[in-house]
C-alpha cells in the first residue's frame, strides 16, 4: 500500500488531541456534534439513521474557499471598534480585516464570526472546529491579500443545517472540522513532484487533472465518489504524471468514473477510472486506482495501474 503525501505546503497540526468542549462560533447555546464521528443517540436530530434513535454524521473532504461573514449587526459594529483602535495605516481592507482577526486579544471576533465555505462560488458549509484551537486554522484561511486563485481544503464530519439566527438566516449544513488546508492553485502545482524526464507540458496537464476533479457536478465533498477524487487530487501525484504522458502520446483525458468496488465487502473502497482516448486513432487507455474512504480520512489501497474492461 502506498502512502502518499500531501502536496501542498501546510500550516496544521494533525496530532492534535480531540478535546470535549467545542466552542460555538454563532454564540448559541445549541449543542455541535459529538467529537467521535459514528452512531451517537439522538432520538430528535434529522440525520441519518434517525429513525432507530441514532445519527450518523457523514464525513466531508471538500476543497473550495472560506470566507468570514458577520452574524449580526452586533458583531460587525463591535469589529470596527476594534479596527478603529488599530494600527491599519496603509492597509488596504482585506489587510485591515487580516491583522485584526490575527492578533490573540481579538480571537473572541473570531469565534463570533460565521466561517462560509464556497464550492464553484456556491455557498454550501458554515464551519466550525471540534477542537477550539483550531480556530487558528480558520484566521490562516483569511488571506491579507486574496485571489481568485486561493483554495482551502477541509476535512470533517457534516452536521445538521444551522438554524437561521446562527448566520444572518444562512441555513447551510454544519461541518465540524478537523483539518484546514490553505494553499492557492499555483503553489499545489508546482508542489506536484514530476516524473522523471517530465516536459514542460507537465505543469498545464497537472492544471487540467485538477480543474477536471474540482469541476465535476456537484463535488460537495461529500459523497464517496468525490471524497475520493478530492483525495486524489491532494494527495496522490501518480494521477498527474500518468495525465502528462497520456497528454505526451497525444491523448486526451476524456473520463474520470468512479464505481463502489468488488474488495468492499467489509469496508468501502472504490474504483477512480481515469480514460484517456487518442486523438489521432480514437483508441481508448485506461488506468485506476482504489481509495478506501470508510472513515472520515481516506487513504489509498492500490497505486495507479492499467484497467481492463470486465466482460458479463
Amino acid at each position: 500500500m502506498e502512502h502518499p503525501e500531501a502536496l501542498p505546503s501546510t500550516r496544521s497540526t494533525l496530532d492534535r488531541t480531540d478535546r470535549s468542549d467545542v466552542a460555538i462560533a454563532s454564540g448559541s447555546s445549541s449543542p455541535m456534534m459529538p467529537q467521535q464521528q459514528g452512531r451517537q443517540p439522538c432520538p430528535t436530530c434529522g440525520g441519518e439513521g434517525a429513525g432507530n434513535g441514532t445519527v450518523v454524521y457523514p464525513p466531508v473532504y471538500v476543497i473550495g474557499r472560506i470566507e468570514a461573514r458577520f452574524p449580526r449587526s452586533a458583531v460587525e459594529k463591535e469589529f470596527a471598534q476594534v479596527q478603529g483602535r488599530a494600527d491599519t495605516n496603509g492597509k488596504a481592507d482585506r489587510e485591515a480585516f487580516h491583522a485584526v482577526l490575527s492578533r490573540r486579544e481579538n480571537r473572541y471576533l473570531v469565534r463570533k464570526l460565521c466561517w462560509v465555505l464556497s464550492v464553484q462560488g456556491l455557498e454550501t458549509y458554515l464551519l466550525q472546529p471540534r477542537d477550539p484551537a483550531d480556530f487558528d486554522l480558520l484566521v490562516e484561511a483569511v488571506r491579507s491579500r486574496p485571489s481568485p486563485m486561493d483554495l482551502d481544503m477541509v476535512i470533517g464530519v457534516r452536521g445538521p443545517v444551522a438554524p437561521p439566527e446562527m448566520c444572518n438566516g444562512l441555513m447551510l449544513p454544519i461541518v465540524a472540522f478537523d483539518q484546514i488546508y490553505s494553499f492557492d492553485r499555483e503553489s499545489l502545482i508546482q508542489a506536484i513532484p514530476p516524473p522523471e524526464k517530465a516536459d514542460e507540458g507537465f505543469a498545464a496537464a497537472a492544471e487540467e487533472v485538477f480543474d477536471r476533479v474540482m469541476q465535476m457536478t456537484d463535488n460537495a465533498g461529500a459523497t464517496d465518489e468525490h471524497r475520493a477524487l478530492n483525495y486524489l487530487a491532494m494527495r496522490y501525484p501518480a494521477v498527474y504524471a500518468a495525465a502528462a504522458g497520456q497528454f505526451a502520446r497525444n491523448a486526451s483525458l476524456t473520463s474520470i468514473e468512479v464505481h463502489p468496488s468488488a474488495l468492499s465487502d467489509v469496508r468501502r473502497i472504490v474504483e477512480v477510472i481515469f480514460s484517456f482516448t487518442n486523438r489521432t486513432t480514437d483508441v481508448t487507455e485506461k488506468c485506476f486506482t482504489r481509495v478506501d474512504v470508510t472513515e472520515e480520512f481516506p487513504f489509498l489501497v492500490t497505486k495507479l495501474s492499467p484497467y481492463y474492461d470486465r466482460r458479463t
